[in-house]
C-alpha cells in the first residue's frame, strides 16, 4: 500500500497497553522486530500505576507502518487503553536555530542512552476569556517561549524533552515525552517549568503516564511476572 508520510519529520504513535495473561509475548516481540527492520524506532517502557502495564513510543515516516505495529500488538493480545498520535516538528518559535538542532527535533534517535525514567503527557495552550494564547502577537508568544526554553536548559544532560505536534491529529495540541536520568529529574523539570508565564498562565495539561524504559523482552518479563 502506498505510504502516507508527512512532508518533513516522522509520525509518532504512543500506545499504552494492558498485558493480559493470555497475550502472545513472542508475537509482540516479532511486531517490534518487523517495525525496526522497516526502519522505525520502537521505545518500550514498563508503566507504573493503574493506567497501563506497558507503553510504546513508535516513530517512523509512514503512518501505515505505525498502524501495522498497532494492529500486530493488538492481534498478539495486548489491550490498548490509551493512545496518542502526533508528528515530530520544529516549532515556529525555533525557526532560527541551527540546522543540526532542527534535524534532531525532526528525526530524533530514541531512547537516549542513560535516561531510563520515562514520562508522557499531552498539553495545549489556553483559549480562555482571560488568557488566550492565540490572541497574543507572534512576538509576544515567541518571547514567552524563549523564557520557557531557558528554564528547560537548566536540565540539559538530565532530561531530554521530545515535543511533538498534534493539532488536528489528537485531543491536545502537543505531546510531550520526557526521558530522564532519575525519576525525580522528571518531577523537578515539570515543576520548575510550570512557574514561567508560558505555562503558569497559558498551559493546560492532560494525564501523565510514567514508566521505566527498557528492552522489550525485559519490559514484558517484568510486566507479566507481576501478575
Amino acid at each position: 500500500m502506498e505510504a502516507l508520510e508527512p512532508s518533513t519529520g516522522l509520525g509518532v504513535l504512543h500506545l499504552f497497553c494492558r498485558a493480559p495473561s493470555g497475550a502472545d509475548i513472542d508475537a509482540v516481540v516479532e511486531a517490534e522486530a518487523v517495525a525496526t527492520k522497516s526502519g522505525d524506532q520502537v521505545v518500550s517502557a514498563a508503566m507504573l500505576g493503574h493506567k497501563a502495564d506497558l507503553g510504546f513510543m513508535v516513530l517512523g515516516p509512514d503512518l501505515w507502518r505505525l498502524r501495522r505495529f498497532q494492529s500486530a500488538v493488538q492481534a498478539a493480545g495486548l489491550e490498548v487503553t490509551t493512545s496518542y498520535v502526533s508528528l515530530t516538528e520544529v516549532s515556529e518559535y525555533a525557526a532560527g536555530v541551527p540546522e543540526e538542532m532542527k534535524q534532531a527535533r525532526l528525526y530524533p534517535v530514541l531512547p537516549p542512552e542513560g535516561k531510563r525514567a520515562f514520562c508522557f503527557y499531552p498539553m495545549s495552550k489556553r483559549r480562555g476569556p482571560e488568557a488566550n494564547w492565540y490572541s497574543l502577537s507572534f512576538d509576544d508568544r515567541k518571547e514567552l517561549m524563549l523564557g520557557h526554553g531557558r528554564v528547560g536548559r537548566h536540565f540539559h544532560g538530565r532530561v531530554l524533552q521530545v515535543v511533538t505536534g498534534s493539532t488536528g491529529l489528537d485531543d491536545f495540541e502537543w505531546g510531550v515525552t520526557l526521558f530522564a536520568v532519575r525519576p525525580d529529574d522528571l518531577k523537578e523539570c515539570v515543576y520548575q517549568m510550570r512557574f514561567d508565564e508560558a505555562s503558569a498562565r497559558y498551559a493546560e495539561f492532560g494525564p501523565f503516564y510514567t514508566g521505566i524504559v527498557a528492552d522489550l523482552p525485559d519490559v514484558l518479563a517484568r510486566t507479566l511476572s507481576a501478575r
